[in-house]
């Protein structure tokens, strides 16, 4: 299997690691690193192809995004977020796809999806207001999707409450400069994002639901698995491939600063079996991470290709499986990061960058543990969970 991004990124990988230090001093992506990004071509690998997208197996996506991250946390955190909008975006009406890409197929597309607008209902479309955070890569972006629930005539939500995906050119919202100053992922620039009265056409609205239960992809003709595989899968797995590969960027951190160490007891580091069994076993489980994740993400392609039904219960698995490899990782990585010694963090040594990343990582919606673990219980023991907050990440 030929993956032609990740080997652009493995081309440019000592240009996108030396960036790491710059992009967060800048509080988000340098402008270089975003160029790099461009010119491997992650971010079109799930876009269409008629709009020059590579249309590529999303198991080569996850790969090429946690090469990416092993190399820079926040470069490989923007690359599964960003590198996932096309996705959705081929799901999307026509005319609307032809707006953002007509003219520039390289054009980004911003998020959150987490639905903190109203629109409210008007001719022709909706008035939208709201204020999102944690819109990672903004400002390298020309487009958005953001999450909204449907309103009434005045604005108030309506019960019980309705999921929209809403598509707006970078005219129609403000990014809130000062607004993201946090311990990790600081490169990432995941700012604030504000919409006032802005007007929405109705093909740039899109029901949340048609994208859990398949309906979108199928309504547009997609004929690629790609587009097939659950968007509860497809939207964490650039993210939880961005944690696995920062771990892994850790990992290899370590290994290089351990080769010539000699600790305070004047010990080879190569010499202490305590330190070789730790790296030992967090490499195990950083690797089992790994195939972990490619593994769920390529059932599910094989799935669709086959044109077997996925279940809510497969759902409910494929979301354990990410959760427990983010945790995973990130728990190996802590060990050998502990084994790493007081010089070994000091801010010129990328180990600490990826302690942090990674912690920051898993703070995400997406890896929270307990309803995902929850409601796989419940599922595997025959239970149909109820309707409500346990299922809004299945």
């Amino acid at each position: 299997m030929t993956n032609p991004a990740l080997a652009a990124v493995e081309e440019r990988a000592d240009e996108i690691a030396a960036l790491a230090e710059s992009n967060e001093k800048l509080g988000r992506l340098d402008d270089a690193a975003a160029k790099l990004l461009r010119d491997t071509g992650v971010i079109r690998m799930l876009q269409p192809a008629k709009h020059g997208g590579a249309e590529a197996h999303p198991r080569e996506f996850a790969e090429t995004v946690m090469r990416i991250a092993s190399l820079d946390g926040s470069t490989g955190w923007v690359a599964g977020i960003v590198g996932v909008h096309p996705w959705e975006m081929a799901m999307c009406d026509e005319s609307v796809q032809e707006e953002i890409w007509g003219e520039d197929q390289d054009t980004w597309i911003a998020s959150p999806y987490a639905p903190m607008g109203v629109l409210r209902p008007v001719d022709g479309g909706y008035i939208f207001n709201g204020r999102w955070q944690f819109s990672s890569g903004t400002d390298h972006c020309q487009w958005i999707f953001l999450g909204a629930f449907m309103g009434d005539a005045e604005g108030n939500r309506v019960m019980p409450p309705r999921n929209y995906h809403v598509i707006l050119p970078r005219s129609d919202y403000e990014i809130i400069e000062d607004s993201w100053d946090v311990v990790g992922l600081r490169g990432t620039g995941s700012k604030d994002i504000i919409v006032k009265d802005a007007f929405i056409p109705e093909n740039r609205v899109m029901a949340f639901s048609g994208f859990l239960d398949g309906s979108h992809p199928r309504n547009a003709g997609l004929t690629s698995p790609t587009y097939h595989i659950p968007f509860t899968t497809a939207f964490p797995m650039g993210i939880t491939s961005a944690v696995i590969g920062i771990a892994e960027g850790a990992l290899a951190a370590h290994l290089a600063y351990q080769r010539n160490r000699v600790q305070v007891t004047g010990i080879k580091a190569t010499d202490d079996p305590y330190v070789l069994s730790t790296i030992g076993a967090a490499a195990e489980e950083i690797r089992v991470s790994r195939l972990a994740m490619l593994d769920n993400v390529s059932r599910f392609y094989d799935a669709a290709e086959a044109g077997r039904e996925i279940s809510f219960a497969d759902r409910a698995e494929s979301r354990r499986t990410q959760v427990a490899a983010a945790w995973r990782s990130v728990r190996a990585m802590d060990e050998v990061v502990a084994r790493s010694g007081g010089n070994g963090l000091r801010m010129d040594n990328p180990i600490q960058r990826f302690w942090r990343d990674g912690h920051m990582g898993l703070a995400h919606a997406i890896h929270v543990p307990g309803a995902v673990f929850h409601v796989s219980a419940l599922t595997d023991i025959g239970v149909t969970p109820p309707p409500g907050p346990l299922l809004s990440m299945i």
